[in-house]
């Protein structure tokens, strides 16, 4: 319930009554709500609110110890008692350490991004450097970070809401433009697991999800009601591979947003979870019919009732589709474009209205705030989303044939924001390079 007011704007530690749950069910005896009305009229007259969090008005923590190790072990203590931490050991956010993160980004570190719901916390570019800092980041992730924080933001998101609700949506940051190669971002084999020659993508994530937890509120049973919360030490941050991509297909970005290929930027998508999907054949079929056969399995697993991505049924997406760059290759010289594969993915992942109602959809889309929404339930079969377009397509993974993946969503729009660097940029790529050794293709193992 705090998590709720907070999530539509007032302070969060508002004046509530609180009351036995089974007063609230049918046939329950009252009496005791008008026994206690005096709390209802203090409540309303006399409750002022002591919530105030400024931004840079946090003190310094001072931590003792006869070693390093020592020191470093009640830091981490510190951190998980006042519940700051995530579990993992971090580094501890020093003044020193944090103005080293600030060398990336370009805006002054007392640069207000907003306030971080739903507790509403103030964001400033230093409370991302703070983050990623603990994270274990450097400063050349920080521009990456800032504007995924830009785009958590923007208010189409629903942000508010996707921090508190039980379903346990996590950020998707895709990563378009030269800066996913130069700050050692993954866009190929285990992209969204651990990659200790692609390290920016764990950091960046990491610290995404302590800004989220630390700032946001999102406190597992307290600020988050995430049921089961997958995917939320790293959340998924990682490169669409601009190299694999077949002759005349577009980056993402340039798709979706329409930003110069070239651009940096970032694309963040709202998911809810992650499937793997087999998509080459077993046997000796033709290529033609390996191709067909692995669209049909696709489609066989987007053909879900979804029902957290009604949010985005009219302008956001159903999830993210991954074709490895080998698949995306050869799909395109069977003739295959990204608007036909968008297409084939879109029409055969329809429901048959009949499945709908055994699943009790229909009165999810009944209920759904938007008009075009709820209009939607005349279709039958039901599409998973307005338009193909809505399908985010997405050319990255290992140099291998046999899987794609399927990252439904739980997103009422996809955000895309310009990365912004500063003019010290290539010196700090320099600096990554002393520190972690050479980070070219040729280098690694």
């Amino acid at each position: 319930m705090k998590n709720a007011v907070s999530g539509i704007g007032l302070a969060p530690e508002a004046a509530m009554v609180t009351f036995p749950v089974h007063l609230f069910l049918p046939g329950s005896d009252l009496t005791s709500l008008k026994e206690r009305k005096r709390e209802f009229y203090d409540g309303l007259t006399r409750w002022k609110s002591e919530f105030a969090q400024a931004a840079g008005s946090a003190k310094m923590l001072a931590v003792e110890g006869a070693t390093y190790e020592e020191a470093l072990t009640k830091a981490n203590n510190l951190l998980l008692t006042n519940l700051w931490g995530d579990g993992l050991p971090l580094w501890p956010a020093t003044q020193e350490r944090v103005d080293w993160i600030l060398q990336g980004c370009p805006a002054p570190r007392t640069h207000v991004l907003g306030k971080f719901p739903p507790r509403g916390g103030v964001t400033t570019v230093e409370t991302c450097a703070i983050a990623l800092a603990m994270a274990g980041g450097r400063p050349e992730y920080l521009p990456v970070l800032v504007a995924a924080v830009e785009a958590c933001f923007d208010p189409t998101t629903g942000f508010d809401q996707l921090q508190a609700t039980s379903g346990g949506p996590f950020p998707a940051v895709i990563v378009n433009g030269p800066i996913a190669k130069q700050i050692r971002l993954n866009s190929g084999f285990g992209l969204l697991g651990p990659d200790p020659q692609r390290p920016a993508g764990a950091s960046i994530g990491r610290a995404l999800r302590l800004l989220q937890q630390n700032v946001g509120g999102a406190l597992p049973g307290v600020g988050t009601m995430a049921i089961f919360g997958a995917m939320r030490y790293t959340n998924a941050v990682f490169a669409e591979d601009e190299e694999g991509l077949p002759p005349g297909w577009q980056p993402h970005a340039s798709q979706r947003h329409g930003f110069a290929p070239g651009t940096n930027s970032v694309s963040v998508v709202f998911a809810s979870g992650v499937t793997n999907v087999r998509r080459r054949g077993a046997k000796k079929e033709s290529p033609e019919e390996d191709a067909l056969n692995g669209m049909w399995r696709m489609a066989d697993f987007m053909r879900a009732p979804n029902l957290a991505a009604l949010a985005g049924w009219e302008k956001g997406t159903p999830g993210i589709m991954m074709l490895a760059p080998i698949v995306a290759r050869r799909m395109a010289e069977l003739g295959w474009t990204q608007r036909s594969i968008r297409e084939f993915l879109w029409e055969h992942s329809k429901i048959p209205m009949e499945q709908m109602r055994r699943a009790g959809a229909p009165a999810w889309i009944e209920i759904d705030a938007n008009p075009v929404t709820r209009a939607s339930i005349n279709l039958d079969p039901w599409p998973i989303c307005e338009k193909p377009d809505n399908i985010v397509l997405i050319v990255a993974g290992g140099g291998h044939p046999t899987h794609s993946y399927w990252l439904q969503a739980h997103s009422p729009a996809v955000i895309g924001r310009v990365i912004r660097v500063p003019e010290t940029f290539d010196r700090l790529l320099a600096d990554a390079d002393r520190d972690l050794g050479c980070g070219e293709d040729a280098c690694r193992v």
